[in-house]
């Protein structure tokens, strides 16, 4: 019996002995390697994500700061809008003014020159009826008297002769640069000569050596260009040194569109204090004894220039002779 169970036994060993386990498979391992690869995977794919995330956080909050910033700027210039327009506004308020008081003035200046040429005029022939008495006066009764009397007359003759002379001034300034006619293009040289026609006593008499070079062409009113030749070139004359008169006159353009013609001479010369001074009206640098005239023709020449467009300034020192300048624009001939 026991044999039996042994041999069942041994039989049983001796079957197992023959039929061997079979080994576990490999199945379960590789689904979790895969399994693991693809936790793995997960993972980096949550870190990108979170890297990603926190990129585009990063990106809003800059995004944020530029709306910020665009509103600030916004603001910025809708502030700098609001001023632009306030500084318009008050331009144009300002504009008007300006237009408004230049137009008063025009009237005011056209209201003075046309008293001056009134009262210039109308105060004439009372003034030549004085002239004449006391002018006869002078003849009728020179040395009949007693001196005092033949000096205080000398003195009402003179007087009146000078006041005669200064009204005569202020009716010619009066009319100088009133344009009658349409600028039209003419020869500056004509111009010159003319003025030189004029001079021709006062050249003769003193000697004076007067040259030009070439003068162009140029659109202006030729009888007032004529009397600036003839009232700087006549002052180039009167205001000479000890040396023989030399005056030239020549013509350049410069870079804008404007002749400048410039009168140069060998005389007195003038401190530059009084360069602005000379072209007052009634301004004189000397004596009535000195020189004659009554020192308006500067201010002529001035008066006409600006209201061709043009300009006028001096260069000099004393004893070293000056240079009057003067500039009028270039305009299409007509």
């Amino acid at each position: 019996m026991n044999l039996e169970m042994t041999d069942r036994g041994t039989g049983a060993s001796l079957l197992d002995s023959r039929h061997p386990a079979t080994p576990p498979t490999r199945e379960p391992l590789l689904e979790r390697t895969s399994l693991e690869d693809t936790q793995r995977a997960l993972l980096n794919i949550l870190e990108d994500s979170a890297a990603e995330k926190a990129r585009l956080e990063e990106a809003q909050r800059a995004v944020l700061n530029i709306l910020d910033d665009f509103s600030n700027e916004k603001d910025h210039l809708q502030g700098t809008q609001r001023a632009v327009l306030n500084i318009l506004e008050d331009f144009d308020l300002e504009r008007v003014k300006v237009e408004r008081t230049v137009g008063e003035l025009k009237r005011s200046n056209d209201e003075l020159e046309q008293f001056a040429y009134v009262a210039s005029h109308d105060l004439q022939e009372p003034l030549r009826m004085v002239a004449s008495y006391t002018q006869l006066l002078a003849k009728r009764y020179k040395g009949r008297l007693d001196p005092d009397a033949d000096e205080f007359i000398a003195y009402a003759v003179d007087g009146s002769n000078r006041m005669q002379g200064l009204i005569q001034d202020l009716l010619a300034y009066s009319r100088a640069g009133a344009i009658g006619e349409a600028l039209r293009e003419i020869s500056s040289e004509k111009a010159l000569k003319e003025a030189l026609a004029n001079l021709r006593g006062t050249i003769e008499e003193s000697g004076a050596v007067v040259t030009h070079d070439a003068l162009p062409a140029i659109t202006t009113d030729d009888t007032q260009l004529a009397q600036i030749f003839q009232n700087l070139v006549g002052n180039a004359i009167k205001y000479h040194g000890p040396e023989v008169p030399h005056v030239h006159v020549s013509a350049t353009k410069n870079g804008g569109k404007e002749w400048i013609f410039s009168v140069r001479d060998n005389g007195m010369g003038i401190d530059p204090q009084y360069f602005e001074r000379i072209f007052i009206l009634f301004q004189r640098l000397h004596g009535r004894t000195e020189f004659k005239g009554t020192g308006i023709g500067l201010a002529i020449c001035k008066k006409i220039l600006e209201r061709l467009g043009g300009r006028i300034w001096v260069e000099s020192q004393p004893e070293k002779g000056s240079t009057f300048y003067f500039a009028l624009p270039e305009r299409e001939g007509k």
